[in-house]
């Protein structure tokens, strides 16, 4: 557990340091391996982009390079998924701390909503890490899923910047 925490400081201090190149990879690695939480390393992003003097503007802007960063990540769980099939995903579940019953959660959302189901799932935690899943066992068309994963990650990224944003003006103006 001592190795998580150090990395998860590592990607706290990459992201206050280097905003735009910490935030792409910060989402990347999050959408791999969910050891961190979008929901800390987007409002995190907002406040350094406040605390940084920069403008709002730089909410979309890094919004936008965390969902690339996501959905770079998302694209790799896809092929991967769709290379090894059910099955052979089922074999290597517990090797990366997924249960066998979120993967059927997952499944039965994608086989209800459809491809829809990677924009939406994208900005729903839990779902989100598991949606590019489904996709690629399914099959799902590989630029279709790339664009909807591209919009939900960008959707999810820019507002909890925002958040983080807005929450240290009033946080600042408290003070």
């Amino acid at each position: 557990m001592i190795e998580i925490d150090a990395f998860i400081q590592w990607i706290v201090s990459l992201v206050s340091e280097n905003l735009y190149p910490g935030v792409f990879f910060a989402a990347l690695v999050e959408t791999v391996f969910p050891p961190i939480p979008s929901e800390a390393v987007f409002p995190l992003a907002g406040y350094s982009i406040l605390k940084n003097q920069m403008s709002a503007f730089h909410i979309i802007g890094v919004g936008i390079t965390g969902g690339c960063g996501a959905t770079v990540g998302g694209f790799m769980i896809y092929i991967i998924s769709k290379k090894l099939g059910r099955a052979g995903l089922i074999k290597y579940l517990k090797y990366i701390k997924i249960k066998e019953k979120s993967l059927e959660k997952s499944d039965h959302w994608f086989e209800k909503y459809g491809d829809k189901s990677v924009i939406i799932g994208r900005l729903i935690p839990g779902i989100r890490e598991l949606v590019s899943i489904p996709a690629g066992i399914f099959n799902m068309n590989p630029v279709k899923f790339l664009i909807f994963t591209l919009i939900g990650s960008c959707v999810w990224s820019i507002a909890l910047t925002g958040i983080g944003y807005y929450f240290g003006v009033a946080t600042l103006n408290i003070f």
